[in-house]
């Protein structure tokens, strides 16, 4: 009888650590959400390489009594180590850096406006999420810090988006990078309609001039002179765009081929997994689950559509300037969804007009957006305690 009683209690202590035992809906809801992303990532091909790692991350955080996000747990030294100090988006920025060819912004400095332009939405976003807090029957209210990270996803870049609310509202990470990558992969939706309401048929078929070549030196030094100024204007800025330019300066030098080549691929791929699969270990579902979470997402379309539609109107004041010979649709490219944002610019103009080429026209404010995404995160958190 000794004996039996202790199997069975053995058995009973085995039971009650099932996490089938302790599963509840909203447990069941996210890791629902997990294969969701899982599935967007693997057949519609919205941003995989990001969305399955955050899929999977949801999952295992969303299992109960695994604690892969308690102290000591996997999930949590990953988080800890990559997001909560920033590292991971860091070395994403700097992988970005050596991908990225600034050479159509150096031939075309005007592009700089575009792409400044299209950050109207970071701010005007902040406002709006202050704002929720007038509206008594919502019930929603974000703190300053907490409306300044969600506002960063009217740049639409995932790595700012999560450096600045890891400093600014870790609680609501999770949300913030679902919302930042999931209007990124988005991108050929959202924007095709804002670009044909707001330009007329005959700005759609305007044929820009081929770009100037752009010499070695400049790419050398531009940088040096971007890291500067930047570092002088906008001190909290220089961390994103001191290895964004790092990264550059290893593709442009010409001299350090491996390490551009590790930065490109090796170095951005192991961060990426580990960057993805942490963020969706914050998506427990006590915390995603909330009125603030859809407030978020919704800020978040209205960030990016803003950014969207501001590029694009002050492409239209340029062209004007120029006598008709700036295509206002690459006003668009100047949210920060690089090469995704210029292939759609290009896309639709040729849709207009066959023999249009914009694609490197577009990438000067597609480029430009990045930086600019980066200035504007650096711009809140020196202006915002947190």
């Amino acid at each position: 009888m000794e004996s039996a009683y202790g199997i069975g209690e053995l058995l009973g202590r085995f039971t009650r650590s099932m996490g089938i035992v302790n599963l509840d809906y909203q447990n069941i809801i996210m890791m629902a959400i997990g294969c969701l992303l899982i599935y967007l990532g693997i057949k519609k091909r919205y941003e995989p390489l990001l969305l399955i790692p955050i899929g999977f991350g949801a999952i295992l955080t969303n299992v109960p009594e695994v604690g892969m996000m308690d102290t000591g747990g996997i999930l949590r030294v990953l988080y800890d180590s990559g997001i909560k100090t920033g590292l991971f988006p860091l070395l994403i920025f700097l992988g970005i850096g050596s991908l990225t060819d600034f050479g159509p912004l150096i031939a075309d400095p005007k592009t700089t406006f575009l792409g400044a332009a299209a950050q109207f939405g970071i701010f005007g976003t902040l406002i709006g999420a202050l704002a929720l807090a007038k509206v008594p029957w919502l019930g929603l209210s974000f703190t300053l810090p907490e409306a300044g990270a969600i506002a960063i996803i009217g740049g639409a870049d995932g790595p700012t988006a999560i450096y600045t609310a890891s400093k600014m509202a870790p609680n609501l990470l999770g949300p913030i990078a679902i919302a930042a990558y999931s209007y990124m992969a988005l991108v050929p939706i959202i924007q095709p309609p804002i670009m044909r309401l707001l330009t007329t048929p005959e700005e759609r078929k305007i044929k820009m001039t081929q770009l100037r070549e752009v010499s070695r030196r400049e790419k050398i030094l531009f940088p040096f002179a971007v890291t500067i100024l930047c570092a002088l204007l906008v001190p909290s800025a220089t961390p994103l765009i001191g290895m964004l330019m790092f990264g550059n300066l290893l593709r442009e030098a010409g001299v350090v081929e491996r390490l551009s080549k590790t930065a490109q691929n090796e170095l951005i791929n192991i961060v990426t997994i580990f960057l993805g699969i942490s963020v969706g270990a914050t998506l427990l579902g006590s915390q995603f689950l909330t009125p603030k979470t859809i407030a978020i997402l919704v800020l978040g379309i209205v960030a990016f559509a803003i950014g969207t539609a501001s590029g694009v109107l002050l492409g239209k004041v340029m062209c004007k300037l120029s006598g008709g010979r700036i295509n206002p649709l690459i006003g668009a490219a100047g949210v920060s969804a690089v090469p995704m944002a210029a292939r759609v610019v290009q896309r639709e103009g040729q849709k207009a007009n066959p023999e249009s080429s914009l694609l490197m026209h577009a990438m000067g404010p597609n480029v430009t957006g990045v930086i600019g995404s980066a200035v504007a995160a650096g711009v809140l958190l020196s202006m915002i305690p947190h």
